[in-house]
């Protein structure tokens, strides 16, 4: 999953859409369980959606590139690659791969010895904008310009494309025979998206050429103007596709800023946008103001200006009105300020009222990393111990709950629920058992009220450890403006999450805004507090890092005396760390990590409570707030932390994806260590020849068996611990049809579209 991008992914249900290849998959389709969120999309047969209409979908911004392979490809170049170019398996509501039949006849596994062969039949139809069919041709580039071996080509991934040995053309143009020098269980992830020749046949033309445009494309939508004074990307309905045509006229994608996206549905300018916890409260208001008050423009009890008390309200009126004429210009100023704004605020309510929440659980899931490359969190038990103080469930349901959506808890690193390779191997570490942690912690030599030494204000955790140097670990993909950040994507469901591809980092909650102050390193607090004899008087984080000096102890020096030599060593003051845990003269202390800025509270709010359980079994966190664009590069990546908050995206393919997040690091020719994705610096050969087992097994059922035993694994390493699935809320216009919450699927752009007024009418009457 380097680089790895993720997809704006979502299917409609194959019964409404009657696609024979996205239904049933045969003797594995019970493998994964049911989905924990189905998907929230409207679903509407095509019949019943008209035909033409234009559809304005929120983006986070437009992309730097149209070509997915490349490093800055962002979550809204795969959206625009889903609808525009070939997509040989999409996913279905459980995210699972299954071959598109608009692009494919078929395409299977024929031979297996001496050498895997994957034969595509290509539907006979299958042709590009310029009217030249899709082949081997287009294959080959893709191939050639992917497989790593022309370094010509700025690729950001290779994986898959490194094992084939050959592409050749079939008994018939329309098959294509791919021969493995290795063999590769995941060859359905290939070809997906397929670029034609014209963009992957040189470097030139696949460095350079479809960075701001595509010229041939093979969807139901071709890619029209990209307008990057309006923030617009426009998709037309395609002339030359042979499948069913487009219900829309045009779709266009809009930048639209998450904090702005409330507004901007109000004001009309988008009719479909993801939004944070923030923005679906305020839809919900506005419906439930309509209800006790049809008709009415009375005063909103909330907004700007609400929580205005009588009082505070005649003392405005007073000075607005009185006798200080400087005073009262200024207080008039403000109230009509104020009248403004809550007018606007309530103009908005009303327009939110047209727009319905849809709900889903995003391709995604957040977890608690714990930094094994040294400190305390180095030694196993501690993590375990760590892991073993979490209530998993109470924490999915701070964030779930509230929203309405099932709270509970991811058991598997390499899939999700509904998917064939989930499997609950969580038992393979432990629920929650305070006492057990309790004993592990005993068992790794830490004792509460045990004698600390070190100096008043010596640094926690792993930042006490000097070391380890991984200053050079390749950095993330970078960070989001989230309340979960996703590592490989940068937009917030607008992308895939379960198709690969994309990078993200992304905030699952986005609930409103903290806007306290911090510097580059964050403010830091301690919200489960002090207690016993670690008191106050013996808290060394009560000062932020940038402004923590020399610790003074005892008395201050006789003011007589001459103090030209240099200053002293920190004194080392014995004192017992009462209710809390310590070893070897050291207190534990655990520096958690987690984003400061807005749209991140309730990653916060959940990053508290576990310093809370912790507490419980003696071991004291340190949190520390970090600017959002920090965060991830300048901690997490580079392993300036103990424990940190942050999501990934679900993969449908995990033995080709989620190796690198969990690879051992190996150290590097320069002494650093190379860590790939796995931030954790925890991992084990076993898991990585498990992995290696799995991508090479060409039976699917026993590879998926071999991640199911290497996730076991994973979870007794107790590097990370998964929590829950991230929320997906969506704003739509009540009549739109087959989009939303796509959550594990792959939006089927052709069906998307604008419900019939009968169609519309007959679903409002079955909501009375």
């Amino acid at each position: 999953m380097s680089q790895r991008r993720r997809r704006s992914l979502a299917l409609l249900t194959s019964g409404v859409l009657a696609l024979p290849l996205l239904a049933g998959c045969g003797s594995g389709d019970d493998e994964g369980g049911p989905v924990a969120a189905g998907q929230d999309i409207a679903a509407t047969a095509r019949d019943k959606v008209a035909d033409g209409g234009v559809l304005r979908w929120a983006v986070d911004s437009l992309p730097d590139t149209l070509n997915t392979f490349q490093a800055d490809a962002d979550a809204t170049t795969t959206r625009i690659a889903g609808a525009v170019l070939p997509q040989l398996f999409v996913l279905d509501a459980k995210g699972r791969p299954v071959a598109n039949p608009d692009y494919l006849e078929k395409a299977e596994v024929v031979e297996r010895e001496p050498k895997q062969v994957v034969l595509y039949k290509l539907n006979q139809q299958a042709v590009w904008s310029d009217g030249r069919e899709i082949g081997a041709a287009d294959f080959v580039a893709q191939w050639r310009a992917l497989n790593g071996k022309d370094s010509a080509y700025w690729t950001a991934r290779n994986a898959g494309y490194d094992r084939i040995e050959k592409i050749e053309r079939g008994k018939t143009d329309l098959e294509v025979k791919v021969t493995f020098a290795k063999p590769y269980t995941d060859w359905r992830s290939l070809f997906s998206p397929l670029y034609p020749k014209q963009v992957t046949g040189t470097p030139d033309a696949f460095n350079e050429g479809a960075r701001g445009t595509l010229k041939v494309t093979a969807g139901p939508f071709n890619l029209g103007a990209l307008d990057k004074k309006t923030g617009t990307v426009a998709l037309t309905r395609s002339a030359r596709w042979w499948g069913r045509p487009a219900k829309l006229d045009s779709l266009v994608l809009t930048a639209v800023p998450r904090a702005q996206r409330p507004a901007a549905l109000a004001a009309g300018t988008v009719d479909l946008a993801d939004i944070d916890r923030a923005g679906a409260e305020r839809i919900a208001q506005a419906h439930r103001d309509a209800e006790r008050s049809p008709g009415t423009g009375g005063p909103a009890a909330h907004g700007p200006g609400a929580a205005m008390t009588p009082a505070q309200a005649t003392l405005s009126w007073a000075v607005a009105y009185g006798t200080d004429e400087g005073k009262a210009v200024a207080e008039r100023e403000t109230r009509a300020q104020n009248a403004e704004a809550a007018k606007k605020y309530a103009d908005e309510q009303s327009a939110l009222r047209t727009f319905t929440v849809r709900k889903s659980l995003e391709p995604a899931y957040t977890q608690l990393a714990m930094n094994g490359a040294s400190g305390p969190l180095a030694d196993e038990r501690v993590r375990r111990a760590v892991a073993r103080a979490l209530d998993r469930k109470e924490l999915a349901e701070i964030v779930l709950k509230p929203l309405g959506l099932p709270a509970k808890p991811v058991g598997s690193h390499v899939a999700l629920a509904g998917q064939r390779a989930y499997a609950d191997n969580s038992d393979a570490l432990g629920g929650k058992d305070l006492h057990a942690a309790e004993a592990l912690l005993a068992d790794a030599g830490w004792r509460r009220g045990g004698k600390i030494t070190e100096p008043v204000g010596a640094k926690a955790g792993s930042e006490a450890e000097q070391g380890q140097d991984d200053s050079k670990t390749p950095s993330g993909p970078g960070t989001g403006n989230d309340g979960l950040y996703i590592v490989g994507e940068t937009d917030g469901r607008n992308g895939d999450g379960l198709d690969r591809g994309l990078p993200v980092v992304e905030s699952a909650i986005k609930t409103g805004g903290e806007t306290s102050p911090q510097g580059a390193r964050g403010e830091r607090i301690d919200p489960a507090g002090q207690e016993g004899e670690a008191g106050a008087a013996a808290d060394p984080d009560a000062v932020d890092d940038a402004k923590r000096g020399p610790a003074r102890v005892g008395e201050a020096p006789d003011p007589g005396k001459a103090s030209a030599s240099p200053a002293p060593a920190p004194a080392k003051q014995v004192r017992t760390s009462g209710n809390m845990l310590a070893k070897d003269g050291k207190a534990l202390n655990l520096r958690f990590v987690l984003p400061a800025g807005p749209g991140s509270e309730a990653l916060r709010t959940v990053g508290e409570r576990i310093a809370q359980m912790l507490k419980k079994v003696g071991v004291n966190t340190e949190v520390t707030k970090v600017a959002d664009e920090s965060f991830f590069k300048d901690h997490v990546a580079s392993g300036q932390y103990d424990l940190a908050l942050y999501s990934w995206p679900a993969t449908a393919y995990p033995a080709t994806d989620a190796r690198p997040i969990f690879a051992k690091p190996e150290p590097a020719a320069d002494g650093s260590l190379l860590v790939e994705q796995n931030y954790t610096r925890v991992g084990t050969d076993h898991i990585d020849q498990l992995f290696d087992q799995a991508l090479g097994e060409l039976d699917e059922e026993a590879s998926r068996e071999l991640m199911r035993k290497a996730d076991a694994r994973i979870w007794a390493a107790a590097g990370s611990i998964p929590l829950y699935q991230r929320p997906e809320l969506v704003a739509a216009k009540a009549n739109l049809a087959n989009a939303g919450a796509f959550g594990l699927g792959t939006p089927r752009f052709q069906d998307i579209g604008w419900k019939k007024p009968q169609a519309a009418k007959e679903e409002l009457k079955k909501k009375k």
